[in-house]
């Protein structure tokens, strides 16, 4: 299993040549009707991968996942109101 791994959309002429794709990584889902299929990598060569996928001919455009880019750790604006009472006061 690939630890720091990095997605890629990659966008096919056609659907003929998908299984190809399978030597750069793990393919994890291949659309028949957009011709498009969705690639997992090894993170630290994601860049290289992608400059290898861009000269093939069967393909016409490789896009880079920004999962890594947002922040996923969310804080609420409202505080929640069961945390100001203190509830052993009356003990």
């Amino acid at each position: 299993m690939i630890g720091n791994r990095r997605g890629l959309s990659v966008f096919l002429h056609s659907l003929k040549f998908s299984k190809q794709l399978r030597r750069y990584g793990n393919v994890h889902y291949v659309s028949r009707r957009l011709k498009y299929a969705v690639l997992y990598c090894d993170g630290n060569k994601a860049d290289e991968i992608a400059a290898k996928l861009e000269s093939l001919h069967f393909v016409k455009e490789v896009k880079k996942s920004h999962k890594q880019e947002i922040k996923t750790e969310y804080e609420s604006k409202i505080a929640d109101k069961a945390k100001e009472y203190d509830y052993k006061m009356g003990i």
